[in-house]
């Protein structure tokens, strides 16, 4: 079964073929990162109107790189969680060619998406029971899950996600967004252990903090300059030396991967799963593969970098396993949803 996948829930628009849930057959993203850089974060009115721009001759691409619309069997198409502007335009797209084409249409919740890029093999495929770790500019998730469609959410974020306080710190130091790559770059440069931040302690052992991390490098950053708590933040990367900005980036980048991996390393010896995967934009941090591989006593196989961060070929994947188990949707009936938990999506209407 060949899935069309459309993803525009953010800054990337995509649309991806996939066979059987595992061979990407197309795969098409046109980035908006050049555009959001200048402002140092994404713009969500700009975003849509890009969005708006290169939809059609993205999906147009990808459809044609297979040989046609006679290929496709299905539609997938993210309609939650996101900017509400740019989940509208895919959306719209996705429910107007499905009519036209007359082609099955299943709605995709992006986050849970991101952990089916690493079912985007044609090789050994993740084994369930899997426990994935899902961290992007706006989410950080551990979900335990027994099989398609049949999971847990054992702990979240209660403030900022893991790539938010990337991107917040980068800012602060004078790296330009998005935060976690630029952090990893100059942070093997600096020395991890020069500044010493807080690991926030929560209620729930599987939930995660990252406000305060975030705000005590600020006030590190203050210290080292000289300037006291009311100095503002956007002043402070131009007194900063390029040691000191490799120190807190290495500094930082220590004890945020340090939360991530310590809270995978109980939730692995609670629920012994069979497979351990990471899915979201900050997956494709080196530091962080690097230390999980270090100390998950299995083996863990991590998804090409191209497909950590947005793309439609996730998109298609999971709409080939909802398609095996839930009705499609009528088009007509579609609706965006900009804040949702994935515990909350189509697998529970089945």
């Amino acid at each position: 079964m060949k899935i069309l996948g459309i993803e525009s829930s953010c800054d990337e628009t995509a649309a991806a073929v996939v066979e059987d849930g595992c061979r990407i057959l197309s795969n098409v993203v046109n980035s908006q990162i050049d555009i959001h850089s200048a402002f140092g974060g994404v713009i969500p009115e700009v975003a849509a109107r890009s969005h708006l721009e290169v939809v059609v001759p993205v999906i147009d691409q990808a459809v044609t790189e297979i040989g046609g619309w006679d290929e496709v069997d299905a539609i997938a198409v993210t309609t939650m969680p996101g900017l509400v502007g740019s989940l509208l335009v895919g959306s719209l797209t996705a429910r107007t060619l499905a009519l036209i084409k007359n082609k099955l249409l299943f709605p995709v919740h992006h986050v849970e998406a991101h952990v089916y890029a690493n079912f985007l093999t044609e090789e050994k495929q993740p084994e369930f029971p899997v426990l994935a770790l899902i961290v992007s500019g706006g989410h950080s998730q551990i979900v335990l899950f027994r099989d398609h469609g049949d999971y847990t959410l054992t702990g979240q974020t209660a403030d900022d996600a893991v790539g938010e306080a990337f991107d917040k710190v980068a800012k602060i130091i004078g790296l330009p967004y998005p935060g976690g790559p630029a952090i990893g770059e100059i942070a093997s440069s600096g020395d991890q252990f020069k500044y010493r931040f807080p690991k926030a302690k929560m209620a729930n052992k599987y939930d995660f903090s990252f406000s305060g991390l975030k705000t005590a490098v600020l006030r590190a950053a203050q210290l080292e300059v000289g300037k006291d708590h009311t100095f503002p933040s956007s002043g402070l990367s131009e007194l900063l030396d390029e040691t000191q900005r490799n120190d807190f980036a290495a500094s930082f980048q220590k004890v945020a991967v340090e939360t991530l991996v310590d809270k995978v390393i109980l939730a692995y010896e609670e629920f012994q799963p069979k497979s351990v995967v990471i899915a979201g934009g900050v997956a494709a941090s080196q530091k962080l593969r690097q230390e999980l591989s270090e100390r998950l006593p299995i083996e863990i196989k991590y998804p090409p970098i191209e497909l950590c961060t947005d793309n439609a070929a996730m998109i298609a994947s999971l709409g080939y396993f909802l398609a095996s188990k839930v009705q499609p949707t009528n088009p007509r009936d579609i609706e965006v949803q900009p804040s949702i938990s994935m515990t909350k999506t189509a697998w529970n209407l089945k």
